[in-house]
């Protein structure tokens, strides 16, 4: 995520006519804005979007003392969570809070304020919410969504308040936990079921309507590479993690840096038989 720039989409689907000699991939307007990713697509036709509400049951107050609420107040940069830091690297990843992430808080989760917790790596790999919901609304309500990489939960969260049932996939245990708490403050917590393991050894074991991917790109620095290749991608590459992600779902998701090889893209249709349609 380069904060403060959106983004841009990519899609495919199973089952397709094979391409025609020559065919270019369509250029879609997804966000009126300039644009820093893309993201492939495989999946058929969007709905409009659903809204979700949390209730909240008022409890009698009768011989109760009733603190009034102080007014929230933000966090200091780069200050620590309540419960302390839990690794030798908590200081480190705090301070990337820091400048252009700090003030993009509220484009990665607009109930920040609300409670919304990440760890370091969550501040420059979270997927802003206007473009996690853009993609989720190529969902339909109803689906089963496996989130490969869930992070810290945004993209998960998005596909929930679209009306779908998530899978989160993660490895890291804490980030689970922040992915948990922040599903919670948007209240869509009882729509996802949250795994923590790897995604690769899992996906043997999975079936869905659609699989999410956004593997790490490889920390910040992938900004500097004039052209992004799939061998990037983090922890295995592109071919290897939309091929286990085929096995899974007729639809796929895949969010990528807007600098990626757009040819090694095409590959991963290719390489399908039947051959996919996608979609940029």
């Amino acid at each position: 995520m380069d904060g403060g720039r959106t983004n841009q989409p990519k899609m495919a689907k199973t089952n397709a006519a094979p391409p025609r000699p020559g065919r270019r991939a369509r250029a879609l307007p997804f966000l009126h804005h300039r644009t820093t990713h893309r993201f492939l697509r495989l999946l058929g036709a969007t709905t409009t979007k659903t809204a979700r509400r949390h209730r909240r049951t008022a409890r009698p107050t009768h011989n109760r003392r009733v603190a009034r609420p102080a007014e929230p107040k933000e966090r200091a940069v780069g200050a620590a969570e309540p419960d302390g830091p839990r690794d030798p690297d908590a200081a480190a990843d705090a301070a990337v809070v820091a400048g252009k992430y700090w003030a993009h808080r509220h484009s990665l989760f607009s109930l920040y304020d609300r409670g919304v917790r990440m760890d370091g790596e969550g501040w420059y790999s979270a997927t802003p919410e206007a473009i996690a919901a853009s993609q989720a609304a190529r969902a339909a309500p109803g689906d089963l969504v496996v989130d490969a990489f869930a992070g810290c939960g945004a993209n998960s969260i998005q596909f929930a308040a679209r009306g779908c049932f998530v899978v989160a996939v993660e490895i890291d245990p804490r980030k689970v936990e922040l992915a948990a708490h922040n599903a919670r403050v948007y209240g869509v917590e009882d729509r996802i079921q949250f795994v923590v393991g790897d995604f690769f050894r899992l996906a043997p074991f999975l079936k869905a309507d659609l699989v999410f991917l956004s593997p790490p790109w490889g920390g910040p620095s992938y900004i500097h590479a004039p052209v992004y290749t799939l061998d990037m991608l983090k922890p295995k590459d592109g071919y290897t993690t939309f091929q286990a992600a085929q096995k899974i779902a007729p639809n796929v998701i895949m969010f990528l840096p807007r600098t990626v090889d757009i040819s090694q893209v095409e590959e991963l249709s290719w390489l399908s038989s039947p051959a996919l349609d996608f979609e940029v």
